[in-house]
This record gives C-alpha cells, sequence and structure tokens, in this order.
C-alpha cells in the first residue's frame, strides 16, 4: 500500500510507495473523502460511474481498507502527512468478546515470521476462523503492504481466485489473468493472505497458494482448515479446544450474559457444563444461548441426556461428534416452524437477505419469516450480519442443515425456488449495471454459482436465463475467464438453438479479451452458425459467418496458423446467400467482411468496398459495427501509405467508444483494437502527444488497463520518441514482469515496446541493459513467431538512430540500404522512421548517394511529422543550412520531441548550450 499521503499547494492529494495512484485516482480520492457518490463523482470528473466504480475499487485496494468511509479516514490523514493506517482487507467485524487464546496466537505470529505458509488445523467449531481474524487485525502493522482476508465457505473449486481477488478489489484484463493480477497487488512487499475455511477446496487452494507464494516473496499465507494443504514449507498450528478451569467457562459466562444479563450459575456447573462439550468453542456457544431460557442446571440436565447417547472416549472424532450432537440438540428444540425455516436456509451457500429468504420458504409473509429468522438468531443458529443487513450461517452448523434438507422431503422445491431466485436475482442486478451494483453483486454471487452448479444437466430455460446472466455480470465485473465459460456453458442450456447462437456469439466476444485466441473465436463464430442454421435463422448466421472471416482478417497474428484467404472468401460467400442483403445489420457485416476478404493478403482491405462498409454500418448507428468499417477504412489508407488519413480515421474510432457498451462483451474486440490502434497510429505519423494522451486512457481504462503490462505497451514507443526515457524505463519493467508472470504467452504486441527499450537503452550508453533487451527482442520476436519482413523496419531505425547517436558509421552502406529499402511500402508503421533515419546516416557517414537517399524518402516522411524533422535535419547537415536545422528544431517542438530537439541544437552553434541543458534536464549523453 502507499507509503504516505501528500497533499499539494493546490491541495491534490498524491501517494508515494510501491502502489502510487494516478491522477485520476487522486481526484477520485479527493471527491470520496469529500462524501460524493460514484454518481455525482462522475458528473464532476466528466467520467461514467462505471469508471469511478473502478477507480474506487482500487483504492480500496492500494490502501486495503473494506469501504468507502475508511479510505475517506486514511485521506484524512494527509492533512498532518501521516501515512494512512494499515488494514486488512475483508477482515470481518468482532461482534462478540475474543477470549483465550494467547498461546495459539504466540505461535502463529512466530511461524509468520519463520516461514510464509501456516496452517491453523482443527476441527469444525474448535474456533480457527476467530484465531485467524484477531491475529490478522492485531499484527496489520507487520504487514506493510496490506492484505485480505477472504472467507472461502460459499466457494467452489473453480472460484478461489475470485474470492481473493474481490477481497483484493483486483479484476482481469486482457493479457493478465486474474491470479496474476493478485499477484501484481500483492506485490513483494511484505503482506498477509487469510484464507478461512478450506477444507472443501483443498486441492484448488493448494495451487493457488503455491502459486502466489512463488510470485509474491513478500507474502505471507494464514489457513484455516481441517486439513493440512500439504505445500511444502507449510507449519501447522493445531488448534485446540478451550482448556478447561479458566478459558472455557470464561467463554460460556460470557456468551450466557449476552443472552441473559441476569444470568447467574454455579462455577461447578458452568465447569461440568464445559467438560459435557469438550471445551469446544462452538458447542459452548450454542448451549449458553439456551441459559435464558433452561438455565444452567436445567441445561447439564438436557446435555446429559443428549450427550449419553454418544460412544465414549476423546479426541478430534469424539469432540466433533459432541459438537454435532450439541448442533442435534440445538435443532430438537426448535419449533416446526424454526426447523423447515433452519433446514431450507442450508441451500444458500453464502449469506443472504430477507427477501431471499422469501423466495426459498414458504412460511408465510415478510413480517412472519423475518420473526422465525430472529429466533434462530437468537438461539445461534443463525448469524445476523447487523451492518450489511444479512444473515448467514456458520459452516459447521450449515453442514448439519444441510443434512437436514437432504433429508426431508422439500429439498428438490427448495433448489428449485432457490434456482429461480438465482435466475430472478441475477436478472435485476443486470438492469443495475451502469450503476452501483458491484457489492451487491460480491454478497450473492457465490450463490448464483451455486445454483447453476446444482442445476440438473442440459438445455432449460431458468439455468440458461442464470447461465447467461452469470456471463454478463462477470464480463462485466471483469472476471473474463469466468464470464467465457458462463457463455459457452449457456450455449448448451439453451432451449432453443437461435439462444445458443446467440451465446456462443458472447462466448467469442469474450476471447478478445481473455485468453484472445483467434481461433478459439474463429470456432465459436463457426459454431454459432450452425446453431442458427439449424432453425433456418439465416440473417444470424450471416452475422456470424462475415464475423468469423472478419476476425481471421483483421487479427491474423492471434492464429497459430492463417486461415486461408479463398476458405474466408467462401465463409462470405455463403453469408452473402443466406442474410438478407436488405437488413440494415446484415448489409453492413457482408459489406465489412466483403473489404476485408477480396485481396489476396491479409490484412489488406480493398478501398472501395471500405468506404461502403462505412456507409453501411452508420445506417446502423451501431458503434461497433461503424468502428470495425472504420477500422477496415484505415487499414486500406496505411496500406497504400497514406498515413494521416488513418491516423484521422482512427481519432473517428476514439469518438465512438464513448458509445460503445463496456458491459457488454459485443465491443470487447473494438474497444481493445481501438486504443491498440490509436496509439500505433498517433506514433505512424509522429503526433507524440495523441500517442501519450490515448496510451494514457489505455492504462486508464477498466477494461483493458488496470496498470497491467499490456496497457504499458503502447505508452513506450511514444515516450522513448518524446525523450522521456526515465518514465518509458519504468513502464518497460512492468512490461517484461508482467508478460513473464502471464506465462510469456501472445508476446507479438509488445515487439514494438521492445524495440523502443533497446532504443532508450541504447540512446543512453548502458551497454550492459542494451544487450539485455536486445536478446528479450530476440525472445519475443520467436515466442511470437513474428517474421523478419515485419520486424526489419523498426529493428532498421533502432539501429540506424544508434548509429547517428554514437557517431558510428562502420556499415552505413548496408544499413541505409536496409533502412530506405528493407520493406515494401505500406507494411509497417515504423516506415517512416527507418527511411528518415537512414537518410540522416546516409548524410553523417558521407556516402556519395546521400542527396539521392534524401530525395528518395520525401515522399512517404512527409505522412510522419517526426520523419519530416529528421529529414530536415539530415538536409541541413549536407547542405549546412542554417534553415533547414532551425526548421528541424521547430519540427520537434511540434511533435513534444525534446531529445531529438536538443540533438539538433547542438549543431546551432549560437545554441549549443541550450542543447546541452536540454540533454542534462532529459539525463541522456549528447551525441557523439
Amino acid at each position: 500500500m502507499p507509503d504516505k499521503i501528500r497533499v499539494g499547494d493546490d491541495g491534490e492529494m498524491t501517494l508515494t510507495g510501491p502502489d502510487e495512484i494516478s491522477k485520476r485516482e487522486a481526484q477520485v480520492l479527493d471527491a470520496v473523502t469529500a462524501r460524493m457518490s460514484n454518481a455525482e463523482i462522475a458528473e464532476k470528473l466528466y467520467i461514467s460511474v462505471r469508471t469511478v466504480e473502478s477507480h474506487v475499487s482500487s483504492l480500496l485496494r492500494k490502501f486495503g481498507v473494506p469501504d468507502r468511509s475508511a479510505l475517506a479516514e486514511c485521506a484524512l490523514h494527509a492533512q498532518d502527512d501521516a501515512p494512512p493506517p494499515i488494514r486488512i482487507a475483508g477482515l470481518p467485524a468482532a461482534w462478540t468478546t475474543f477470549i483465550g487464546r494467547d498461546s495459539e496466537r504466540a505461535a502463529v505470529v512466530a511461524a509468520l515470521d519463520n516461514t510464509r505458509l501456516v496452517t491453523l488445523v482443527g476441527p469444525g467449531g474448535v474456533g480457527k476462523t476467530r484465531i485467524a481474524t484477531v491475529l490478522a487485525d492485531a499484527e496489520a502493522k507487520s504487514f506493510p503492504g496490506g492484505g485480505a482476508f477472504v472467507d472461502l465457505v460459499p466457494v467452489r473449486d473453480a472460484f478461489v481466485a475470485q474470492a481473493v481477488a474481490t477481497a483484493l478489489g483486483v479484476t482481469e484484463s486482457p493479457q493478465q489473468p486474474l491470479e496474476e493480477a493478485i499477484a501484481g497487488c500483492l506485490g513483494s512487499d511484505r503482506s498477509i493472505l487469510v484464507l478461512d475455511n478450506c477444507e472443501h477446496v483443498l486441492d484448488a487452494t493448494a495451487g493457488f497458494v503455491e502459486r502466489l507464494l512463488a510470485a509474491c516473496p513478500g507474502t505471507r499465507v494464514l489457513v484455516t482448515s481441517r486439513a493440512r494443504l500439504g505445500l511444502p514449507g507449510e507449519r501447522l498450528v493445531v488448534v485446540e479446544p478451550l482448556p478447561l478451569a479458566s478459558e472455557a467457562e470464561a467463554l460460556f459466562h460470557d456468551r450466557a450474559a449476552t443472552a441473559d444479563p441476569e444470568f447467574t450459575a454455579d462455577p461447578e456447573v458452568i465447569t461440568e457444563i464445559c467438560a459435557r462439550l469438550d471445551g469446544m468453542p462452538l458447542a459452548i456457544e450454542l448451549a449458553a444461548a439456551r441459559s435464558a431460557s433452561l438455565g444452567a442446571n436445567g441445561l447439564l440436565a438436557t446435555l446429559d441426556d443428549t450427550l449419553r447417547l454418544l460412544v465414549s472416549g476423546r479426541g478430534p472424532d469424539a469432540r466433533h461428534r459432541s459438537l454435532r450432537a450439541v448442533i442435534g440438540w440445538s435443532h430438537n428444540l426448535l419449533d416446526d416452524e424454526e426447523r423447515a425455516l433452519f433446514r431450507q436456509l442450508a441451500v444458500f451457500a453464502g449469506g443472504f437477505d430477507l427477501d431471499a429468504v422469501l423466495a426459498v420458504t414458504l412460511l408465510g409473509d415478510r413480517a412472519a419469516v423475518a420473526d422465525v429468522l430472529g429466533r434462530l438468531v437468537d438461539k445461534s443458529l443463525v448469524v445476523h450480519q447487523r451492518a450489511v443487513g444479512r444473515w448467514r450461517l456458520l459452516e459447521t452448523v450449515r453442514a448439519f442443515a444441510l443434512h437436514q434438507l437432504d433429508g426431508g422431503d422439500d429439498r428438490a422445491d427448495v433448489q428449485d425456488r432457490h434456482m429461480r431466485w438465482a435466475a430472478t436475482h441475477a436478472a435485476l442486478l443486470e438492469d443495475r449495471l451502469g450503476g452501483e451494483w458491484r457489492d451487491a453483486f460480491d454478497a450473492v454471487v457465490d450463490d448464483l454459482r451455486a445454483a447453476l452448479a446444482n442445476a440438473a444437466p442440459g438445455p432449460g430455460s431458468v439455468p440458461h436465463r442464470l447461465a447467461r446472466s452469470l456471463g454478463h455480470l462477470t464480463y462485466a465485473r471483469r472476471f473474463l475467464m469466468e464470464s467465457l465459460g458462463h457463455f459457452k456453458e449457456a450455449a448448451t442450456r439453451a432451449t432453443e438453438p437461435a439462444e445458443a447462437a446467440r451465446d456462443l456469439r458472447s462466448a467469442a466476444d469474450c476471447v478478445h479479451v481473455s485468453t484472445r485466441s483467434g481461433l478459439q473465436s474463429f470456432e465459436l463464430l463457426l459454431a454459432s452458425a450452425r446453431q442458427a442454421q439449424t432453425v433456418g435463422d439465416g440473417n444470424a448466421q450471416a452475422i456470424a459467418l462475415c464475423r468469423a472471416a472478419e476476425t481471421a482478417c483483421r487479427f491474423p497474428a492471434r492464429f497459430p496458423v492463417e486461415i486461408p484467404q479463398e476458405r474466408l472468401r467462401q465463409l462470405v460467400d455463403q453469408a452473402a446467400t443466406t442474410g438478407d442483403a436488405a437488413h440494415p445489420v446484415v448489409a453492413a457485416h457482408l459489406a465489412t467482411a466483403a473489404a476485408w476478404t477480396l485481396n489476396p493478403e491479409k490484412y489488406d482491405p480493398d478501398p472501395a468496398l471500405a468506404e461502403a462498409a462505412v456507409i453501411a454500418a452508420r445506417s446502423t448507428s451501431d458503434p461497433v459495427l461503424i468502428s470495425a468499417s472504420i477500422d477496415a477504412l484505415g487499414a486500406a489508407a496505411v496500406r497504400r501509405g497514406r498515413l494521416r488519413e488513418a491516423h484521422r480515421l482512427t481519432r473517428q474510432r476514439l469518438t465512438l467508444m464513448a458509445a460503445m457498451d463496456r458491459d457488454d462483451p459485443h465491443s470487447a474486440p473494438e474497444i481493445m483494437d481501438i486504443f491498440m490502434m490509436a496509439s500505433a497510429d498517433a506514433i505512424m505519423t509522429g503526433d507524440l502527444a495523441a500517442a501519450i494522451s490515448t496510451a494514457r486512457q489505455f492504462l486508464d481504462d477498466d477494461l483493458l488497463g488496470n496498470q497491467s503490462h499490456i496497457a504499458a505497451s503502447p505508452m513506450i514507443p511514444a515516450l522513448v520518441l518524446a525523450g522521456d526515457v526515465e518514465e518509458a524505463l519504468r513502464y518497460a519493467e512492468r512490461l517484461w514482469d508482467g508478460w513473464t508472470r502471464a506465462g510469456r504467452r501472445h508476446a507479438g504486441w509488445m515487439w514494438s515496446a521492445l524495440w523502443a527499450v533497446v532504443l532508450a537503452h541504447g540512446l543512453r550508453r548502458d551497454t550492459s541493459r542494451y544487450a539485455l533487451w536486445r536478446a528479450r527482442v530476440a525472445e519475443v520476436a520467436g515466442a511470437a513467431n513474428v517474421s523478419p519482413t515485419r520486424l526489419s523496419p523498426v529493428a532498421a531505425f533502432i539501429d540506424a538512430r544508434l548509429a547517428i547517436h554514437n557517431g558510428d558509421v562502420t556499415g552505413a552502406s548496408a544499413l541505409v540500404e536496409r533502412a530506405i529499402a528493407g520493406a515494401p511500402a505500406g507494411l509497417h508503421r515504423y516506415e517512416t522512421y527507418a527511411r528518415a533515419t537512414g537518410a540522416e546516416l546516409a548524410v553523417l557517414a558521407g556516402l556519395p548517394n546521400a542527396a539521392a537517399w534524401l530525395a528518395s524518402v520525401a515522399p512517404t516522411v512527409a505522412e510522419n511529422d517526426w520523419a519530416a524533422a529528421c529529414l530536415a535535419r539530415a538536409t541541413g547537415r549536407l547542405h549546412q543550412d542554417v534553415a533547414a536545422l532551425t526548421a528541424a528544431v521547430e519540427g520537434w517542438e511540434r511533435v513534444g520531441a525534446r531529445f531529438e530537439r536538443a540533438c539538433t541544437l547542438l549543431l546551432l552553434p549560437e545554441r549549443v548550450a541550450e542543447g546541452h541543458a536540454e540533454l542534462s534536464t532529459l539525463g541522456l549523453p549528447a551525441p557523439a
């Protein structure tokens, strides 16, 4: 978490430390401190409520606080420049007094000092959770990196990471799987993660913990479980029942006094009760709750009758039977209404509110059900979480209640009502998207997942609705891989092929921001087309076929093997025969796909057809369709050397993003592509200010950025070209670390950023780092299977620029040839950079054909302001032309290239001092 909050002269808050906050987050923090709602913050800052939610979630995570009030409290510490208090996120509030356990607490603290994984082991009801909760709160100051408490009771195997991410306030983003986002949040600082009640997800928890500890060297994990995880280095602390003649009796007295403030009893009777209960804390609490009605002697008598039936003996098994017998005894004292509601509540995997209870029970109206629920709370069989207006069953108690439900004749009806409640509630949450909905979703998501998992296999209207809603909600919550799974499951549960076709299209969209596998998206779209074909829905079939062809043409690098262009044209031809060309949406898809597939090479759309596609798409008013068609037009412009036109078109696509639904995966492919292309096209024309601005938007984006390494990649080249090398290198470390943690997959998108890092270290003359990053470029190029033709322009640009910087003209003739004529025109966004620097190197090396090289590159270089300034400098060098050099200085000023401007000033005798001063500010050496 941040080390310190500072308030500037303008009143703006900033933080320092490993989790520094962005300027936008500081603005949001300031507004939260002023007690503004998310809607008010959004209106004030001209951003969406969705984006505000994302920033607040990030701030909660960085400060390690559970809610907005605690966040505001931390921010107020800025007034005296004091560091904010360290908090463990998700730590449950204590509702009763904690008694004893000094030896166990000391053992855990000592273990955490010497090992990174500590497991509290003991039977259910022995008090493991309470010890972990109290200890984490008391020892928070020992963990400056903060941490989180995660209740795994309602969690299933596949969702351990989601539970941890929710507690920490982190989400997935493209190229940053959820576990990597968690590791990035915890980082390398000393932090603590408490995983409570792991026994039912033991294997999933063990795998997660093993990966987390490998990625986060400063993190300690405290586990509570009935069984050990079985990982190397795990330290066990066995939790025994409370000792008699001391702590056990103290607990009984405290809880009995809570039930009846006038409670008194013979100490020997209390000792006997606690002995009968084997010192088990939960059993003692359940018995004490009955003391008000039975008295101590009556309580002992009824317990004797209950416990007499148990097999004699001691040890963990006997203690567990003792606890179960006490729960059974408490259950037997319930009336019929209380028993019915008690077993029906077992259907909930997690907490529940009164509306949820009413949906699963038939016991009566709201007042009647609330009365029965209150009676169960009074008898300590249900816990009331008053702060949030919810109730829950303790894990051991729920296990007993679930056994009662399994043995009852209403189980199927209760589960059916639970399923219907889940589907209805999920739909209501969907209606709240765009507003404040996340906390409500987080509170019920485990039950939504459980309801779906409990549904009978195969098609069904209610489970289909739930699966589709979960796909939508988890996508909006940025659990991207989970969302993909739900949409695919929805397709298997659909009762009509048309529904399955829609589910598969949504799954294909999710792929773009989850696995990013072009082939997987392609195959899902073809499956969608087949489903549509079975019911004769020609339009849905045509749209799916067109989108499959378009995906293969627009994103060929995401395919392990490119799909032949001929096959893609066949798909479009098939779409044309099945779809209604008079339908605006179908017509737009057909036109866009035709533009992309007409020419024999990938990424070479036909300009005339692309123009027609834009016209057709605009008639639909769908921003996603319009953006896709404009992308075809922009790609055609790039291919034909019209770089400024392509940049202008990409800016149009940026303006369309505001109208796209960010909670719907339908927008995902476009949003992802717009950010990447907008920054790349801005660099392509030398518009560094636009490139940096777009890259910062990318970093700030809740879907794609979230401070992930993929969002850092467009920023690095723009910063290096602008001369802000130090900032670029900070992003470079994030880029490489993130890609490494993500398993070094899908590397093709980062090659230009890596080359920019090579340039940065070369300009600094840091030979060891230059060699390291040059080797990394080779590694990434091999992993991404990038062709030499694709890499040659940027490599030639870097080599030529560093040769100029170092005054090294060895092999200049060959390098100039490679830079200027090394790749066909229109295939690479760094082509103009390579040509301009190649021409300048020809001048510096005194090549006899330097003037001819200058003349040959002039037409293409004119499309790029950075390259044009470079060519002006080369012209000034060649002819000793002060006017040309001055024009170059002005050109560098316009594009914001401070380093290049400083280097050019050194060529003007009267401005040499100014150039050296600028280089000193940038921390870069002068050219040789």
